[in-house]
């Protein structure tokens, strides 16, 4: 393999261990930011549900500009500037700024995103293998990195400016070696045209119910679980980002074994089995009586959600052999939409009732992954041009 390729798979990899890190301390510090800028109760499912909305508005918008640069020239800008809003979020003191940093992190996670998966999927175009899984796997340690670091005893401005401090150096380094001309080829032109394909949608809607309900369990669990263990169990601030640091954890390591799970029982099996655990884990939760069963039972959602996710994937690529990146294209969005519903919605209810209600939301919509299961298992399908919409 080419030494440049082989490059640019380490550099994009550190780069979603950096986004990985960057996301968990902003989500587990909720309650401090909270506190920091003064936001009500009420008001805080508004602001969760916003960062979800703009960054959507920020992948479009980013695709449209990656189409007349490249998305490594666009992940070189992106990424330093979502590091440099974490340092905004840590910096203000306002309601106002809060509504500025918060918004510019959504706009820059959104771009993010979509640059990086146009890197991803150009550069396991090249490979002509899978190497996602990777990419996934170095998020989520990112995760458990970022999740330890906000349990320290720093500041909300040390933290998150340290932070920044290391992280923008990171990502400059690693855009030196981004894959681009010299190293894909017409990889870049080849996915885009992949993507581009008309493929009907009514196959792929089983898999993108389960994508959205997969990631209301994931929202549910980065947004709220320190919320849950501040107002709900009363524990110190210390303990705020140990559930959402055991939940990557286990992700992580319920990703890495996953292929093993797959290759004995099957997807339809495998994926069946983690929405039952996921949703045992939800009920765990709800029912928790202390801060450490709190912490293993968000465990056991992260083992249930995290053979779902690339399962959803797989799948779509396996109705749509010959159009894959266009069927994960699609499914992809559906991810802002869990975050979209799960984050007001289980804010909402936690808000109303209390946080052992909400947690049964999430619980019985990642059922609804039973009736579906299904169409991990279909067979590939051949778009009809009569019902194909481009994506």
């Amino acid at each position: 393999m080419h030494t440049g390729l082989s490059r640019a798979r380490v550099a994009l990899l550190a780069s979603y261990l950096v986004q990985g890190t960057v996301f968990a301390l902003l989500v587990t510090r909720i309650p401090s930011i909270q506190t920091q800028y003064g936001i009500s109760d009420g008001l805080l499912p508004v602001f969760l549900a916003a960062v979800p909305v703009l960054a959507g508005v920020g992948s479009i918008s980013m695709e449209w500009v990656v189409k007349r640069t490249s998305p490594r020239a666009v992940l070189r800008i992106v990424q330093p500037l979502l590091c440099l809003t974490l340092l905004g979020v840590g910096a203000g003191d306002s309601m106002a700024e809060a509504a500025v940093a918060l918004a510019a992190f959504g706009l820059m996670v959104g771009g993010l995103d979509a640059s990086q998966a146009m890197s991803a999927v150009a550069l396991q175009h090249r490979y002509g293998r899978s190497i996602m899984q990777g990419f996934y796997a170095s998020f989520s340690l990112g995760g458990i990195i970022g999740a330890l670091l906000a349990a320290t005893g720093f500041t909300q401005l040390s933290l998150f400016g340290t932070t920044t401090a290391v992280a923008i150096p990171v990502v400059l380094v690693a855009g030196v070696w981004y894959a681009g001309p010299q190293e894909l080829g017409h990889a870049v032109e080849e996915a885009a045209a992949a993507a581009a394909r008309s493929i009907p949608w009514k196959p792929l809607l089983p898999l993108c119910l389960a994508m959205c309900v997969a990631y209301i369990a994931d929202a549910t669990v980065s947004n709220w679980s320190a919320k849950y263990m501040q107002d709900l169990l009363h524990t110190s601030k210390h303990m705020y980002a140990i559930p959402y640091a055991a939940y990557m954890v286990v992700m992580l390591l319920g990703r890495v074994l996953g292929d093993g799970r797959v290759q004995r029982w099957g997807s339809v099996r495998t994926v069946s089995l983690g929405a039952i655990v996921c949703a045992v884990g939800f009920g765990l939760v709800s029912v928790a009586p202390e801060q450490w069963t709190a912490v293993v039972a968000f465990a056991v959602v992260g083992l249930g959600v995290s053979v779902v996710v690339p399962q959803v994937f797989a799948a779509g690529g396996r109705l749509f052999p010959g159009a894959s990146d266009a069927a994960v294209a699609r499914i992809n969005i559906f991810n802002y939409a869990g975050f979209l519903v799960g984050s007001p919605l289980v804010g909402g209810i936690a808000v109303a009732l209390d946080y052992r209600w909400a947690m049964l939301v999430p619980m019985v919509l990642v059922l609804l992954i039973l009736l579906v299961a299904k169409s991990f298992g279909a067979p590939s399908v051949q778009p009809a041009e009569a019902d194909s919409v481009a994506v």
